[in-house]
This record gives C-alpha cells, sequence and structure tokens, in this order.
C-alpha cells in the first residue's frame, strides 16, 4: 500500500528598503488573508533556486528586474499550520531596476511604502515579525500559525 508523503511548501520574500521605508503589498482576491498586508512573495515553482523565484517573483508582481547580487538573505521561517507546513525565505534588496507597480492588480489591492517602525496593524503576524527584526542576528524562526 502506497502511502501520501508529507508535503513541504517554500515560498519567498522580498523586503524592498528605500531609507526608512519598506514596501508592501495588500493582498485581494487570494482566498486567503485578504485585506492584510504582506510583502512582494511568491511560491518556488520546482527546479529553481531561492534566489532566483524571487527575482522571477519580483517581476511578476511589481515589474521590476531584480538578480541574486541584488537580495541579501534576511530569514528563514518554519511555518506550521493546521493544513499545511511552510519554509519561508525573507530578502531585502535596496537595488533594483524598473519602477514599482502593481502588476498584479487581480491579486494586490495596491502596492506601498511604509516606515519602517510604522506598519499597518493589518500586516500580516509573521511578516511584521521579520521587518522588527531586520537588525537581529537571528536569522531563524518557528511559527506556529497562518497569519
Amino acid at each position: 500500500m502506497k502511502s501520501d508523503r508529507f508535503t513541504l511548501r517554500s515560498a519567498v520574500y522580498l523586503i524592498p528598503i528605500k531609507g526608512e521605508k519598506v514596501l508592501l503589498s495588500l493582498r485581494q482576491n487570494t482566498g486567503w488573508m485578504d485585506g492584510y498586508y504582506s510583502l512582494v512573495s511568491g511560491h518556488l515553482d520546482g527546479n529553481e533556486t531561492a534566489e532566483e523565484a524571487m527575482c522571477r517573483e519580483a517581476k511578476e508582481e511589481a515589474a521590476i528586474d531584480i538578480e541574486p547580487k541584488d537580495i541579501s538573505f534576511t530569514h528563514v521561517i518554519h511555518r506550521l499550520a493546521d493544513d499545511s507546513e511552510y519554509v519561508d525565505f525573507f530578502f531585502t534588496c535596496s537595488n533594483w531596476r524598473g519602477e514599482m507597480t502593481n502588476a498584479e492588480p487581480e491579486k494586490c489591492g495596491e502596492l506601498e511604502w511604509f516606515d519602517v517602525n510604522n506598519l499597518p496593524k493589518n500586516t500580516l503576524d509573521y511578516v511584521k515579525y521579520v521587518i522588527d527584526n531586520l537588525d537581529s542576528d537571528n536569522y531563524f524562526s518557528v511559527r506556529r500559525s497562518n497569519s
């Protein structure tokens, strides 16, 4: 009898930094945490590195071009929920080519710059945790909820 193997999902998150500002993405029409701010992000498609996935997602969601040399690894979260389990990779970036624009308006209500020390109350808690701890030497955490 064949049993189903556990599936671990992976996602990448971009933290664009401009001075003391960070770019957040307002989720809409996704079916998960709509109305909350997150980051430019997405799932790894398979047969790509986390850095390659991050560059692809930046282009798909924010219409900017970045290369692996433009991003710096910041944090990884092992995120556990009742129905899924993720490993999330976070990268900062202060160098990109192109103008940040909402390239997926069907899934994103807006892209907006916020003061890094004054994020909206409706920011996903794990995203807020990573941004609040950008200067920390802690590069790994475990979260037991989806939000």
